[in-house]
């Protein structure tokens, strides 16, 4: 899913591209990514385009009428940009929008489950509904931060990555942020330190930054076309079996649903393994509880 660093370098590179332009049409491919029906999506074409807003994951466009057209890229939804002259080709398009001097926006998603959606709404009391309330992790105060991490008593996993805490942090970027603060991710909200919750503060701005920075020079001037959770210079998120970078220990996993949470057993839970729940059941007493009985035994899980 893409994240705040994605998010971001999208916005930059619409804005270039469609910020003052006209949206002369949009063409949906698959009906149900449309998730409005008043206003009808026939309301923003032929309207310009005035600004750009993030609002968590999502991106929002604001047309000189009032309204705001809403697009939530969820896990495996993307986009393309094709400029003046060339023929939008895409595979999996959910939908096209095309601009003013040639320019044409394409919503894709990958896989059989769509959710990426589109909304439009009539006014910013609308497009509030969509603003989860999450803070912003990038100017927050410590003391802000602070207040929205223990709120509620969560594990720092889950924490991070609820949008009504903080905005814009997903599952990849929560694995390298509790990688770079050392902290457990299932370590509870409530517990941390005020030392420990200024660690994490500073972690979630510098991991974010950095990886906005990275992502901008990658896409320069043109249109990100590399949006992935997945990448090469991460830590830890989807390393497992690979060695921590700071350590070399093998990296860990703690599989659920659809996700997965990845850490550094040395960096991050002063060498305990954290239990998976389906390998651990199966393993019942067998399940090494650190990193040191695991190797003694060569049984760190995915260790090479």
């Amino acid at each position: 899913m893409p994240e705040l660093p994605d998010i971001t370098v999208y916005l930059e590179a619409l804005e270039r591209r469609v910020v003052g332009r006209l949206l002369e049409k949009v063409r949906v491919v698959d009906v149900f990514v449309l998730r409005t029906a008043m206003p009808p999506i026939a309301a923003v074409e032929g309207k310009r385009v005035v600004a750009l807003r993030r609002l968590g994951k999502r991106i929002a466009f604001a047309f000189e009428d009032g309204k705001w057209l809403v697009i939530h890229l969820m896990i495996a939804g993307r986009l393309q940009w094709s400029g003046a002259g060339e023929k939008p080709v895409a595979r999996n398009a959910l939908a096209t929008f095309f601009f003013e001097g040639g320019g044409a926006l394409v919503l894709t998603e990958a896989g059989t489950k769509h959710r990426a959606a589109i909304h439009v709404v009539a006014d910013e009391a609308g497009l509030a509904a969509h603003d989860r309330g999450g803070i912003d992790v990038m100017t927050c105060t410590v003391e802000e931060f602070s207040a929205a991490l223990t709120r509620e008593n969560h594990t720092l996993k889950r924490s991070l990555t609820d949008p009504f805490l903080f905005s814009g942090v997903g599952n990849a970027y929560s694995d390298e942020i509790l990688h770079a603060a050392k902290l457990s991710p299932v370590t509870l909200s409530q517990k941390l330190s005020a030392k420990e919750i200024a660690r994490l503060h500073g972690a979630t701005r510098d991991v974010l930054k950095l990886w906005t920075e990275r992502l901008r020079k990658e896409a320069g001037e043109g249109f990100p076309t590399k949006v992935t959770a997945f990448r090469p210079e991460m830590a830890v998120h989807g390393k497992f079996g690979q060695p921590c970078p700071v350590c070399a220990t093998a990296v860990q996993r703690i599989t659920y649903a659809e996700n997965e949470v990845n850490y550094c057993p040395r960096c991050q839970t002063g060498g305990k393994l954290l239990a998976d729940r389906s390998l651990s059941r199966l393993l019942k007493s067998d399940w090494p509880k650190t990193i040191e009985e695991a190797e003694a035994a060569g049984k760190l899980p995915g260790a090479r």
